[in-house]
């Protein structure tokens, strides 16, 4: 399903959009005041960039070091293609007639995990990883106030990007996610008493890690300060995005996972003004303005390559010839001023026709003025 058509549910809700406006208010807040308290935010903001890019260029290396150290300490590390192969060999390895409890994260979502709250002493559990450790196994969650033991079987989720290669690095994330999260951040490191399961996801990661331009989108440290500050999110929530990351990084994720060419994964990267909010949020600084520019070039290319160009390719292709030469260019200006005046009420016009009435679902249109801008030089 395209993003617009599954926002319009959302978008109808004005209470819901009211609390999400709410919410994304007070982090704002909370998060310029931790950040502003940081004299040297933007050093430690390059840092974490160049300690994420470090680990992809070299991720292959951190996911062997990693399985070496699990296996170690008596687990065992499985691997899968895809979230139905995921789902599959989570299944498998817990118990016979065992509901295990869930701590979720953005990778147990998008995979489609569901289940109970997890409790520190549960038979069995299936955690989404925060961080990975690479020199010693260690699976740390963050946002939680306390360390998790499980005694029981503990199946951990987690994409193949989440991998930290050392304590060194992870100290200067976790730096990053307590102040671009405005809450001082409670890390837990969940001690491994059983048997301890590690399911590591591809799920298209590596398709990602093989573009130059949308690697980038693999920095992410889950933190949401980018769906705090954007706009669209503001008002749509995080169900339009599908499973996965909602928000901006979700629009420039789950196009490269799922491709262009199916409805959402074509859509999501118009599902934002370019307004570079989330830029300048990100901590450890993707730059998403950028990469949503590059997935609609991508999506224009994949629709060029139809036999039967679509409606829309057709309108900007007679848009394009109409701007191609300055009289057509004036002449089409004030004849579609024109119809645009006689379809306004109370200088708004509320509903476009045909195709272009895709515009006018979720917003007002400004009635044009009745001299254009060319004219009024000319006379002036």
């Amino acid at each position: 399903m395209r993003f617009s058509d599954a926002s319009r549910p959302e978008l109808a809700d004005s209470g819901a959009r009211r609390a999400r406006r709410q919410a994304a208010a007070e982090a704002r807040v909370r998060r310029a005041d931790a950040t502003g308290e940081t004299p040297d935010w933007e050093l430690l903001r390059e840092a974490g960039a160049a300690i994420r890019d470090r680990t992809l260029g070299d991720l292959g290396t951190h996911l062997e070091s990693l399985e070496t150290a699990v296996t170690e300490e008596g687990g065992q590390v499985h691997w899968a293609r895809d979230a139905a192969e995921a789902r599959r060999i989570i299944q498998r390895l817990l118990p016979a007639d065992t509901e295990a409890a869930l701590v979720r994260s953005d990778v147990t979502d998008e995979i489609g995990l569901e289940g109970g709250e997890a409790g520190p002493h549960s038979k069995a559990a299936v955690v989404g990883a925060g961080f990975l450790v690479a020199e010693t196994g260690t699976l740390v969650l963050t946002g939680r106030g306390e360390g998790l033991s499980f005694p029981g079987t503990l199946v951990v989720v987690a994409g193949l990007e989440d991998v930290v290669p050392d304590w060194t690095d992870l100290e200067v994330l976790l730096q990053l996610l307590s102040r671009v999260g405005g809450d001082p951040l409670r890390p837990a490191i969940a001690t491994r008493a059983g048997d301890f399961q590690l399911v590591l996801v591809d799920n298209g990661r590596t398709k990602v890690l093989a573009d130059p331009a949308g690697r980038e989108a693999l920095r992410c440290v889950h933190c949401s300060a980018c769906s705090d500050v954007c706009p669209v999110f503001e008002r749509t929530g995080p169900r339009p995005y599908g499973p996965g990351r909602p928000g901006p990084i979700g629009a420039v994720l789950t196009p490269q996972v799922r491709g262009v060419e199916a409805p959402l994964g074509a859509s999501l990267p118009f599902a934002s003004t370019l307004c570079g909010a989330c830029g300048d949020v990100c901590p450890v600084k993707i730059d998403i303005p950028g990469l949503l520019v590059h997935l609609r070039g991508r999506v224009v290319e994949s629709r060029r390559a139809r036999p039967v160009p679509t409606p829309e390719m057709l309108l900007m292709r007679g848009i394009a010839w109409s701007m191609g030469d300055r009289r057509r260019y004036e002449r089409t200006l004030v004849r579609r001023a024109r119809w645009a005046r006689l379809l306004s009420r109370d200088g708004k016009i509320r509903r476009l026709p045909g195709l272009l009435g895709k515009w006018t679902d979720a917003r007002d249109l400004p009635a044009p003025p009745r001299q254009t801008f060319r004219a009024w030089w000319r006379r002036r």
